[in-house]
């Protein structure tokens, strides 16, 4: 795979073993080319001839590249990858599969952060609808998103439209 995208993102992280990872979980993904460390640069890298450099990747069709940055850089926040996601189990998915071995405390209203201290937010695609919409509305789904962890597709419906309980019960 050449990346063809005119800006790609690059991430510095465990390199092969995160787009490994990626790649598992979201559909239209693969792995592509891999660079390798040479001997020249030891000096500078401290990387063995012949580690991963970098390796280009396509998840749910987005082009990237992992820099084997090992643990010497980290995440935060302030870089993070929002899914969309059509329904309830599409959510379960992503959220149960990009949480494991991640940051427990940081999952909350649909945040998570991934073993790779990358920051995720998994929602229903309806979402910025939402909360663009009538401001009372965006108020109440806002408060029910303020109240969960993994987002809960039917409970921030029931809240934008209005049911504090069930539906048919105000």
């Amino acid at each position: 795979m050449a990346l063809s995208a005119r800006i790609t993102p690059r991430l510095w992280f465990d390199a092969e073993e995160a787009a490994n990872h990626y790649v598992a979980i979201f559909p239209n993904s693969s792995l592509g080319r891999i660079a390798r460390y040479g001997r020249s640069g030891f000096e500078r890298h401290g990387k063995k001839a012949g580690s991963v450099l970098t390796v280009a990747f396509t998840f749910d069709g987005e082009e990237f590249v992992a820099l084997n940055g090992g643990p010497h850089f980290r995440f935060n926040e302030a870089v993070s990858f929002v899914v969309r996601c059509e329904t309830q189990v599409e959510i379960d998915h992503y959220w149960s599969r990009l949480g494991e071995g991640g940051d427990e405390a940081a999952k909350i209203c649909g945040w998570l952060k991934d073993r790779f201290g990358v920051s995720w937010q998994v929602v229903p695609a309806e979402l910025d609808n939402w909360l663009t919409g009538d401001p009372v509305r965006a108020d109440r789904c806002n408060a029910a998103i303020m109240g969960m962890q993994k987002l809960d597709i039917a409970a921030l419906q029931r809240a934008y439209d209005g049911w504090t309980v069930e539906p048919g019960r105000r």
